[in-house]
This record gives structure tokens, sequence and C-alpha cells, in this order.
């Protein structure tokens, strides 16, 4: 599942909204929004995001929310690592071959480490 997979299932289930109902008012299969929940399906185009906060009604923060959890929702990412120190091609592949055997805290680790890191270097 995406982080933009979590956040529909989410508002639908606060909302008690039907996968297909919620398909059929964005004309798109229940297949797609099921695909799409569960990372199946790349990130979802602009116009389809602005569809779905349309459909949620949400204003502002959380209309801010989908559209960044969208933009970090692609599930098929490929990293090009040409031109860069060897480390980055060596991680990368190290994290592609371990990236299944991974829990939920190992990941959080990681990704505040490396946000960390990144806001460190400005």
């Amino acid at each position: 599942m995406t982080p933009l997979g979590a956040k529909l299932r989410k508002l639908r289930a606060e909302r008690g909204i039907a996968l297909k109902d919620m398909a059929k008012a964005l004309n798109v299969s229940s297949a797609y929004l099921s695909a799409l929940e569960h990372g199946k399906r790349g990130k979802p185009t602009w116009f389809m995001v602005q569809r779905i906060i349309a459909y949620f009604n949400v204003i502002w923060d959380e209309a801010e929310e989908i559209q960044r959890l969208a933009e970090i929702s692609d599930p098929k990412m490929t990293i090009d690592t040409s031109g860069m120190v060897p480390e980055a091609t060596e991680l990368t592949n190290v994290l592609a071959r371990e990236v299944g055997r991974l829990s939920a805290e190992d990941f959080r680790a990681l990704r505040d480490e490396v946000m960390r890191r990144a806001v460190k270097r400005g």
C-alpha cells in the first residue's frame, strides 16, 4: 500500500464510503481504485488527484496532504545513480534486494535518518 492509498482508505472508512461508490463517482473502475490504494498502480495524474480532493470535499491542509502523498506514492520508482559515488549504487542495490525483508519499523528508521540528513544539508 502506498501513502496515498492508506490515506484514501482511511478517508473512505471515516466517511463510510464503499470503494465501488467512490470509483463510480470518480468515473474509474473499482479495480483501478483498488489497485491505486494497494500500490499496484503508478502515481495518479494531477487531474485524478484534484478529482479525489473534490470528491472528499477537503480544503487547505488536507488537500495539500493528499497532493503531497500522491507525489511520494510511486510504487515503481527508478533510481539513477550514474555519476554518483559508488556507495550510492551499492546502497540502491542492497535496498532493492532487501526491501521485501524490512519491517515497518526498519522503513521508518531509514526514512527518518534520510530525512534528518537531508534537512541537515539544507
